[in-house]
């Protein structure tokens, strides 16, 4: 049986639906900057504490970044999954604090562990309702806020965003299968053990 595809959802917002995380994600950093996502899912975290709508003039550009945005969430939740068998390129070292934005040391040599540990703590279900209740929040002439921890989903959002762009920009690369059967016998013993076995017969 064939396996269903994912849809990301990415002809919401792109030109056309990505068939892989990898392509996804290439769209979503296209489709606009790292700045303007974290800006924007910032602001909308505040307007759930203020009286107003956010982006008044022009409110729509609003829900297409909440589109982009849902989106992405898919793409981190799958590449959890893919970190059994890619890595990101390079060794992870940095010449300043800076590049390290809102992630660890750990985090920043390995982005895959951002999205292991948001989706430990905040289901794909979760992070979904999260970012719909803050955008409706947000763009509603009431006052009023959530009921719910928006702040978990909020700072692990931001980091998904750094590691994304991370993954842009060191690209990705299969992890190499060692021989098992090298690791369970060594060339030495295998020699060892053929040498044995004649002496016996």
């Amino acid at each position: 049986m064939k396996k269903n595809k994912i849809s990301f959802g990415t002809n919401f917002w792109s030109a056309y639906e990505a068939g892989n995380p990898y392509d996804a994600l290439h769209a979503f950093f296209d489709f606009s900057h790292l700045d303007e996502y974290k800006q924007i899912l910032s602001d909308v975290v505040i307007y759930n504490y203020r009286w107003g709508i956010y982006k008044q003039d022009n409110p729509s550009h609003v829900f297409v970044i909440y589109t982009a945005l849902s989106s992405f969430i898919k793409v981190c939740n799958c590449l959890k999954r893919k970190s059994r068998k890619w890595q990101v390129k390079g060794s992870g070292d940095y010449s300043s604090i800076v590049h390290l934005a809102s992630l660890s040391k750990e985090e920043y040599k390995n982005p895959f562990k951002v999205f292991q540990r948001a989706f430990e703590e905040k289901s794909l279900e979760q992070f979904e309702f999260f970012l719909c209740e803050i955008v409706h929040l947000s763009l509603s002439p009431h006052e009023g806020e959530s009921n719910n921890d928006i702040i978990t989903p909020y700072v692990h959002l931001i980091k998904m965003l750094d590691a994304g762009q991370l993954i842009m920009e060191r690209g990705i690369e299969k992890i190499k299968k060692e021989n098992l059967s090298e690791d369970i016998y060594p060339l030495s013993n295998k020699t060892t053990f053929i040498k044995t076995s004649k002496k016996t017969l």
